[in-house]
């Protein structure tokens, strides 16, 4: 496969130009022909050809001039491919790559461009018109969830990419949910309008009903499917249309002028009706635009400035209550200049965000997060940081909260995908990799010293009441790290000897650090390793990367079931223990009850209770012990050793030799409540899974039939245009190999998404089947 290399043209006459102040930028010679009201003009959005801007290039304005954002959709939406255009059309890359060839910038990893999918999250920084982006290009694979979830976290806008022919898909409402816990402003961009079946009505109709969310259309197609061959800008009136000359045409020039009446009478109807239309949507939501418009333009709607409604626009955007919808094709280079101009019109600058945690540092106190680990074999670790105020320089140390540790970065460089350049200084509101931090992980907060986070703390406690508080659980009030979904799919992985053991940990630990979302464990009674991840996907992704980055040939054992244990019905059981240790003496006599837990929702620790008679003379440092006791004999069922869930215990009774240690204590609860979970009769629960299938209609009876077979239920069958859409819940222990057998019965047209929705018990058919297969009886 021919790989296309870009070279990054760092000129060493080039650095002359540094700033005395920090970073480094020669003025790019960017040409842009100006449009006006009269005349079609064409407009270049990029440097001439072969001149490629260089990363020193990259200007560093004031922070009201900094955009920090990310592509989000749902798998296959075009999100990479729009990244691609935006680095094309910005002047920083030579070539337009293509997914499906494998040389895009921010798909850079071999296993990326193997299967033409995003696996981990890439950042890349340049300018455009005057503003720095800072873009981060995220999987759309369920699997890889956790990668959005960590870098939504340090963004302050986001694009939602839309398949224009299938609208809002399954995990564009996982990502959209993520955007919405991180209170993110966001703009839709309708992708692949050229696309067959491609409906910009419908994808809207889609945005409004299934994400419950205002769309604000600011373009209109010009054509859709293979007609589409432009768009118009509804509130400027002006249309811009893409005359593509060969199949080579990069799309950096269009015609722009403004849409008359006599160009196209109905398009300009449906254009002023839209414009109507959205301002009327905006005085709604806007208080200043309403009195606007009900003062001076009420007669006249066509009389408001392009730019006030634009003003309008963005504050509702950044107050989360509508988004700006626009329109294009990524892959035919249509429509990504108007969607680079809006992300810098519309999105918010780091200033305008307001995060909670940094009232207690002062302006120029460092505070910063890591959000991201990546090894280098040649630098080590790279983190990925995101400077919320003050400021980095290389060689400085930093205080890292979350580990209460000093460390020292010894470079910063600027990241261009599985590019950097070596930077002087990082200012507030930027994005960064830091070289030299050995414990930084995802989710730690960085600030210059113990002193100032000390200060932090000091200033959150006064603000909090006066209440005295120890400095421990203030700072952990100053943190904000990244929620981690628990792992849903288990495999044993082994080296191919012994003597490759060490290797293989080493290789883990780094991974690890890598990806959160990637747990190992080691199985106490086996000794064996357990990888536990997301799916399917990921862990082959692990295995994969072990095999190429570390030269490890392991083997993976048969995937495993993160099954749950529960009781059916209430019992009682009683334990002594009694135990001369040395010339003391152990005597505990314990009764404990147990129940199962009623309710819609799941409980996984168990509730713990007291008889009146135990609480009224029960020392509290004792209670302790007895939890712990209980927790820990919960962590393991007495069937099959998984977690037990949905229980309430009660301590009914208890007895105490004074000399007897919490150890002790403990280990009798623990025999005590086995014995007691035995009674009450034990019950398997199995992961239940919420599965949609996106179907064509001649295919939609095989794979009903096949869902039948696995056990699954049908909840709900949707149109989508020419598919069905089919929303089920299967169990997790059906769906192994599933991608592969769906491809075999549907041609390969359809799609589906996995994720976790609950836990449901086993039938006693399949329950002692289970049994049978874990003894090894089957």
């Amino acid at each position: 496969m021919w790989r296309v290399m870009r070279k990054f043209s760092v000129n060493a006459l080039k650095l002359s130009s540094l700033c005395s102040q920090h970073v480094c930028f020669r003025k790019p010679e960017v040409m842009v022909l100006s449009v006006t009201q009269q005349n079609s003009s064409e407009r270049n959005y990029s440097s001439p050809p072969g001149d490629v801007k260089s990363l020193r290039s990259v200007i560093n304005p004031h922070i009201s001039r900094i955009r920090n954002i990310g592509i989000m959709a749902h798998i296959d939406a075009g999100k990479t491919t729009t990244t691609e255009r935006m680095l094309y059309y910005s002047g920083y890359i030579r070539t337009l790559g293509d997914v499906d060839d494998g040389d895009t910038v921010t798909d850079f990893m071999v296993q990326e461009r193997e299967r033409g999918i995003t696996i981990q999250s890439a950042a890349v920084t340049f300018d455009w018109k005057d503003y720095r982006i800072n873009l981060i290009d995220t999987p759309g694979h369920v699997d890889f969830t956790v990668e959005v979830e960590r870098c939504l976290r340090v963004l302050d806008g986001a694009v939602a990419v839309f398949d224009a022919a299938a609208g809002v898909e399954a995990q564009t409402l996982t990502v959209w949910r993520q955007a919405d816990k991180h209170q993110i402003p966001r703009i839709c961009f309708l992708n692949k309008m050229d696309k067959n079946r491609a409906s910009f009505t419908y994808a809207v109709e889609s945005i409004k009903q299934k994400l419950k969310t205002k769309p604000l259309l600011l373009q209109l197609p010009i054509g859709e499917a293979k007609t589409f061959r432009g768009l118009v800008d509804v509130v400027t009136k002006e249309q811009m249309i893409w005359k593509p000359t060969s199949d080579l045409d990069d799309g950096r020039f269009f015609e722009q002028k403004p849409l008359l009446e006599s160009d196209d009478p109905s398009l300009f109807q449906e254009v002023q009706d839209a414009r109507n239309t959205l301002i009327e949507q905006v005085a709604d939501l806007d208080d200043e635009f309403a009195e606007l418009i009900l003062g001076e333009y009420s007669e006249n709607f066509d009389l408001i400035p392009s730019d006030k409604l634009q003003s309008a626009i963005r504050r509702v955007t950044l107050a989360q209550k509508a988004v700006p919808v626009l329109c294009g094709s990524a892959l035919k280079n249509k429509g990504v200049q108007p969607l680079l101009d809006a992300i810098t019109m519309y999105l918010p600058a780091p200033h305008e965000r307001s995060y909670e945690f940094l009232q207690w540092y002062k302006d120029d106190d460092l505070c910063a997060l890591a959000f991201k680990v990546l090894h280098d074999k040649s630098r080590g670790p790279l983190v990925f940081i995101r400077i919320y105020s003050g400021s980095l320089k290389p060689q400085s140390a930093v205080y890292n909260i979350n580990k209460s540790c000093t460390e020292r970065m010894s470079r910063l460089l600027l990241p261009f995908a599985d590019q950097q350049i070596e930077i002087p200084s990082l200012m507030p509101g930027n994005i960064a990799l830091a070289v030299g931090l050995k414990q930084s992980a995802t989710g730690d907060t960085l600030v210059s010293s113990k002193a100032s986070a000390v200060a932090a703390a000091r200033q959150a406690g006064r603000s909090a009441g006066g209440e005295q508080r120890n400095t421990g659980d203030i700072e952990s009030l100053l943190l904000a790290g990244v929620e981690v979904p628990e792992p849903v799919f288990f495999c044993t992985i082994e080296p191919p000897s012994m003597a490759k053991q060490q290797d293989l940990d080493n290789a883990l630990s780094c991974l690890q650090r890598e990806d959160p979302s990637l747990k190992v464990k080691i199985d106490p009674d086996t000794g064996q390793t357990i990888l536990c991840g997301m799916g399917e996907l990921h862990i082959e992704i692990i295995h994969d990367r072990i095999k190429r980055e570390y030269g490890i040939e392991t083997y993976l054992g048969p995937l495993q079931i993160a099954y749950r244990e529960t009781i059916l019905n209430a019992a009682q059981a009683t334990d002594v223990l009694d135990k001369v240790v040395g010339d003391k003496r152990h005597f505990v006599t314990t009764e404990l009850e147990v129940r199962p837990v009623s309710g819609e929702r799941t409980v996984t620790k168990p509730i713990i209770e007291y008889a009146q008679s135990v609480i009224e003379v029960l020392p509290k440092e004792l209670q302790e012990a007895i939890e712990n006791g209980i927790t820990n004999s919960c962590v393991q069922g007495p069937l099959l050793g998984f977690p037990v869930q949905d229980i309430d215990v009660t301590v009914q009774s208890l007895t105490v030799h004074p000399d007897t240690s919490d150890t002790m204590i403990s280990a009798c609860i623990s025999r005590c409540l086995q014995k007691a979970l035995k009674k009450a009769g034990i019950q398997i629960l199995e992961p239940l899974m919420s599965l949609e299938i996106t179907v064509s209609e001649d295919h939609l009876s095989a794979a009903l039939a096949d869902l039948a077979q696995r056990r699954g239920s049908i909840q709900e069958i949707q149109s989508r245009q020419d598919n069905k859409v089919v929303i089920a819940a299967v169990p997790l222990a059906e769906m192994m190999g599933y991608s592969t057998v769906l491809r075999s019965l549907t041609s390969g047209s359809a799609t589906f998404t996995l994720e976790l929705a609950s836990y449901q018990a086993l039938n006693s058919q399949e329950q002692s089947a289970l049994l049978q297969r874990r003894m090894g009886l089957v």
